[in-house]
């Protein structure tokens, strides 16, 4: 969140980093003109999309402004974007940057989140939006 309202972007690299202390990374483009803003505010939220979301996905990823217009959005605990449909959500305080080829490697420290029960994330794979294949019964298959 910045003085002059939300701004977002997909990011290319999520992960879980740390359980204790709650951490998560990310790498948003060296070249990304919307990290620069959330670096300066100090603070970001992960939104993980839902499987039916692959146009917001899509919308957040084009360069410019407007990414937010005729988007449903609330704010965090912590006055952070959180959009409506998202599988999950964590809120984080900005703790360190590195270089990292043509990406920065940012950490981040969980202040909150929450998810929503049912919801499958999305997922992109091979350059192509795709889903978590639910498991079938093979009574003579490998335990995984």
């Amino acid at each position: 969140m910045t003085p002059s309202g939300p701004v977002g972007f997909t990011c290319q690299a999520f992960s879980a980093l740390s359980l204790s202390p709650p951490q998560v990374l990310l790498c948003p483009g060296r070249t990304s003109t919307t990290w620069p803003a959330i670096r300066s505010a100090g603070s970001f939220c992960v939104n993980v999309l839902a499987e039916d979301q692959a146009p917001l996905s899509d919308r957040f990823a084009r360069a410019g402004g407007g990414r937010f217009e005729g988007v449903e959005w609330t704010c965090s605990a912590g006055g952070l974007p959180v959009l409506h449909g998202v599988a999950a959500w964590i809120e984080c305080g900005l703790r360190s940057e590195f270089p990292g080829g043509d990406h920065t490697i940012v950490r981040g420290d969980v202040r909150r989140l929450g998810a929503t029960p049912g919801s499958h994330p999305l997922l992109y794979f091979r350059g192509q939006y795709t889903r978590i294949a639910e498991p079938t019964a093979d009574p003579d298959g490998p335990d995984m």
